[in-house]
C-alpha cells in the first residue's frame, strides 16, 4: 500500500508531465527584478526596496541572490 506522500509525488509528476503543475507565480516581473537589482547596487536600502515593490525583505534578498 502506498503512503500518502508517495501518492502525492506520483500525482505531481503526472500533472507536471501534462503541463498543469507550474508552481507559484513569480512575485516580480523580469523588468521589476532588474530594476530592483539596479537600485540595490546603487545603495538603496533593502527595506525601502521591499516597500516600493510590495514584497517582503526576504523576497528582496532572494531576488538579489539570483
Amino acid at each position: 500500500m502506498q503512503s500518502s506522500i508517495e501518492r502525492q509525488r506520483e500525482g505531481i509528476a503526472i500533472a507536471k508531465a501534462k503541463g498543469l503543475y507550474k508552481g507559484r507565480k513569480r512575485s516580480l516581473s523580469t523588468a521589476q527584478a532588474n530594476d530592483l537589482r539596479k537600485r540595490a547596487l546603487a545603495g538603496e536600502a533593502k527595506a525601502d526596496l521591499a516597500t516600493a515593490f510590495g514584497v517582503s525583505r526576504e523576497t528582496v534578498y532572494a531576488y538579489l541572490r539570483g
